[in-house]
């Protein structure tokens, strides 16, 4: 089976080019690389000119896109490749040598897999996050999400979700599915690997994640309003609609009540319901900043609930 691997980037040439390095040593090489990029971002169009003069990376080629977004970017390398595995990966990603020969084998050994993903190794701000985790991308039928695929250990298994910067497809699983275009966000538009994850098993597809699988993850500035550790209102809206929407479509009837409940009365550290933001406040973090996630995340399920499209389908749709 050949592969494609698709490499969504914006304003961040130093890490493309670190991405590329690690794509030019592959032990079992891409059949293609796909870069999706903008016309108007000079320093990565310059930055691509010279991977394509020297053609270190087999199959390079560069997908030009207009549209702002990671959505819009993806969907753009869906239509561009052209192989039967469809590897995604992040800018600011490098691939072990060994990542896509161990994602290529175990397409191979089984037919009914339709996702691989693995751990994405995070180094932020200099320093590596570590741990040890067995329970990976996993949701509940009241809309709990466990993530850990960056701290994820043990034997391969199957889960409900990968992670954007770590994830393959095979593309009879995915034929016809797209990246939700109606998720909120300028740039990175968060849980658009939650909503594709889902789509895909909702057809009966098997989703693996490996922890040998690795990508050494190295978090960059983004090109929207979330800038990752600082609280914006906006990406905070964004990204707690983008949530909600998913989860509304994707959970059973019960589930979805479930959820609402779950959510604004309990939630997550990141995304706190009330009991959460007492907790949260009381452990030191202040009472401002948890309370007003409180109160977006209320305001972000009145508009996943109320928003018409919801009724529409699944989140990650057939085009």
């Amino acid at each position: 089976m050949k592969t494609s691997v698709l490499v969504p980037t914006f304003r961040r040439p130093d890490d493309l080019e670190r991405c590329l390095a690690a794509l030019a040593a592959q032990s079992h090489p891409a059949d293609e690389v796909i870069v999706i990029a903008r016309r108007d971002d000079a320093l990565t169009v310059a930055a691509l000119d010279r991977w394509l003069a020297v053609r270190a990376v087999n199959g390079l080629r560069v997908a030009w896109v207009t549209e702002p977004g990671q959505v819009a970017a993806n969907n753009c390398g869906l239509r561009e490749a052209l192989n039967e595995l469809i590897l995604i990966t992040d800018d600011d990603a490098a691939p072990h040598c060994d990542w896509i020969e161990r994602i290529h084998a175990h397409f191979m050994r089984d037919p009914q897999l339709g996702g691989v993903g693995g751990r994405d190794v995070v180094h932020e701000r200099g320093i590596v996050l570590t741990g040890d985790a067995r329970k990976v991308g996993l949701l509940s039928w009241y809309g709990r999400i466990v993530g850990n695929h960056h701290i994820g250990s043990g034997a391969p298994r199957e889960v409900s979700i990968l992670k954007g910067a770590n994830m393959a497809w095979r593309r009879d699983a995915i034929e016809g599915v797209r990246f939700d275009t109606r998720l909120l966000g300028s740039g990175a538009q968060v849980h658009n690997d939650l909503a594709f994850s889902l789509a895909v098993r909702r057809r009966g597809w098997k989703i693996l994640y490996d922890p040998a699988v690795r990508v050494d993850h190295f978090p960059a500035v983004r090109g929207d309003e979330d800038q990752r550790f600082v609280l914006n209102e906006t990406a905070y809206f964004n990204g707690s609609f983008n949530l909600r929407f998913v989860l509304c479509e994707h959970l059973s009837p019960m589930g979805r009540l479930a959820f609402v409940a779950y959510s604004l009365g309990i939630g997550t550290r990141a995304d706190p319901g009330v009991v959460r933001a007492v907790l949260l406040a009381l452990q030191g973090e202040g009472w401002r900043e948890p309370f007003l996630k409180v109160r977006i995340g209320a305001r972000a399920m009145r508009a996943a609930w109320s928003t018409p499209e919801r009724r529409r389908g699944p989140a990650a749709r057939v085009a």
